[in-house]
């Protein structure tokens, strides 16, 4: 590892010089980037998890381009301010990542967090033309929830912004055709639990596709009261999961809240 890496990596005074609720933030937004680590959906250094700071609403925090998931740590987050025209890459972020992140973060003021990957059945079922479908009781909660985006190349022309924000619209996922997915939440642990589910949904719908068998949908009826349940169960215990997946991360390793 060179020296720049090196020195992303231990930042000891930070921790001092950052206000509790955004050292929560970091030690979240780091976490979250582990898990991806973990869950097989990192791509080398590539791709971003992004998360609005607390009490400074146009900045945002982001991986250095130069690691790889499993090297992030709270300390060793960038911090963004998405107001700016452009990205100068000598502050360790690449302009994709400025492009798709600052662009969503800026429009949607309720989003606090964005969470993007080339998961590979994500990316298949973007590229079908009925999209997800409401084969599992998984894929069920994203009904009414998930945009498409056409693609554009690589996510560099902030002119992209406009067309990305759009197509999003208010929904929490964006499926983004021949290239990933992006889903969003208020907290870290929102987007990443959607990313979660929204990777099990496309991978489960492929399984079944490939078995070349009919298959059933739920009636309308069914989706509606789904629909409602879901939204209790979300609104009531259904984040209590987060600190579960953060005393996972500290029996693997817990150098993420460094």
């Amino acid at each position: 590892m060179n020296a720049n890496v090196d020195n992303l990596r231990d930042i000891p005074s930070l921790r001092h010089q950052a206000g509790e609720s955004e050292w929560t933030a970091r030690v979240d937004l780091a976490a979250a980037y582990r898990l991806a680590h973990e869950y097989g959906w990192a791509d080398s250094i590539y791709n971003h998890i992004s998360m609005r700071v607390p009490d400074e609403p146009n900045y945002f925090l982001i991986k250095a381009h130069e690691l790889l998931y499993n090297e992030v740590s709270a300390s060793n987050l960038v911090k963004v301010d998405m107001t700016q025209k452009d990205v100068d890459e000598s502050v360790h972020v690449n302009r994709p990542g400025f492009t798709l992140h600052g662009g969503l973060l800026k429009d949607r003021k309720d989003v606090n967090c964005c969470y993007h990957t080339h998961i590979p059945a994500c990316i298949a079922v973007a590229n079908q033309t009925d999209g997800l479908l409401p084969v599992s009781q998984t894929a069920m909660r994203f009904i009414g929830d998930i945009g498409y985006h056409d693609y554009e190349g690589i996510t560099e022309n902030l002119e992209e912004r406009a067309r990305i924000a759009s197509n999003i619209g208010d929904k929490n996922v964006l499926l983004m055709r021949n290239h990933g997915v992006v889903t969003c939440g208020k907290s870290v642990r929102d987007a990443f639990v959607r990313m979660r589910d929204i990777a099990d949904a496309c991978e489960l719908q492929l399984r079944l596709q490939a078995t070349g068998a009919k298959f059933s949908l739920p009636s309308e009826e069914v989706l509606k009261t789904y629909k409602a349940q879901r939204k209790s169960h979300d609104s009531g215990r259904g984040s209590a999961d987060w600190p579960g997946f953060l005393r996972r991360l500290d029996q693997i390793d817990p150098s993420y809240k460094d």
